[in-house]
């Protein structure tokens, strides 16, 4: 009887250690730092200069990491700096740093903790609301007129491509020349130039292609403990059902 109660009680003892460990709470003073860049509309600072702190950045991807930080009830300092590439090797190198937004691809895959997706940065056609153009795939836009943001990822993809379209120096140059009709269509991406149409009043412009597709995700120094990485995806997931995201998201297009 003695070595049976001797076996329950480590039995017991085991299972409260195994509960305390999977609560895995994190200290009072626990504090994440937070990195991100000007990429409008996801992350952005307010007076468009490449530093800021805290309230002074703003955009989809904020909004999105801020709220998630405060049902998740986790503390982080947040800057926007300059240049990216800094940004991104201090989050390898640094415990429970986080830069955000960040593209999950296979080759970073292993190099971070993910929480996500934040967004969805796709490839795009658009089109004036009126128009009545239909593509399947881009070699219909050889006989339109197409613009495009002069060395843009999108525009060297349509030459690679064969195709040639009229490129401009300001993205959003391309809004006000399709709603001018000097444009059959414009080649950008989702929803940075939705974003920027808004930005000089064109809007209700309509998606007639989709043709290549990235999600964008807050990255995790690998060392951040699995609790971090667990309330943070568990209260964007609980975001996303409630409809906050599409509500972040429309508020700035």
């Amino acid at each position: 009887m003695q070595k049976a109660g001797l076996r329950a009680a480590a039995v017991l003892l085991g299972c409260l250690l195994g509960l305390t460990q999977a609560r895995a709470e994190l200290p009072d003073n626990y504090r994440m730092v937070l990195f991100t860049e000007n990429l409008p509309p996801y992350n952005m600072a307010v007076d468009d200069k490449n530093f800021a702190r805290d309230e002074a950045i703003d955009g989809i991807s904020t909004d999105l990491v801020r709220e998630m930080f405060k049902r998740a009830k986790i503390s982080y300092n947040l800057s926007l700096r300059f240049p990216w590439d800094r940004l991104y090797n201090l989050t390898l190198e640094n415990a429970n740093y986080g830069i955000f937004s960040t593209t999950r691809t296979p080759e970073r895959e292993g190099l971070f903790k993910w929480v996500g997706p934040l967004a969805t940065n796709a490839w795009v056609v658009l089109a004036p609301p009126n128009s009545t153009i239909a593509l399947s795939d881009i070699k219909g836009l050889a006989k339109y007129r197409v613009g495009a943001y002069k060395n843009d990822a999108v525009s060297l993809f349509l030459e690679s491509q064969g195709l040639a379209p009229i490129n401009v120096l300001r993205d959003q140059e391309n809004a006000t020349k399709l709603q001018a009709g000097q444009l059959d269509l414009w080649a950008t991406t989702d929803p940075v130039g939705r974003y920027l149409a808004k930005q000089v009043g064109v809007t209700r412009l309509k998606t007639v292609l989709r043709f290549r597709e990235a999600t964008l995700y807050l990255a995790l120094n690998k060392n951040t403990p699995d609790e971090v990485v667990t309330r943070l995806q568990q209260a964007l997931d609980a975001m996303r059902q409630e409809g906050v995201v599409d509500s972040i998201t429309d508020s700035y297009l």
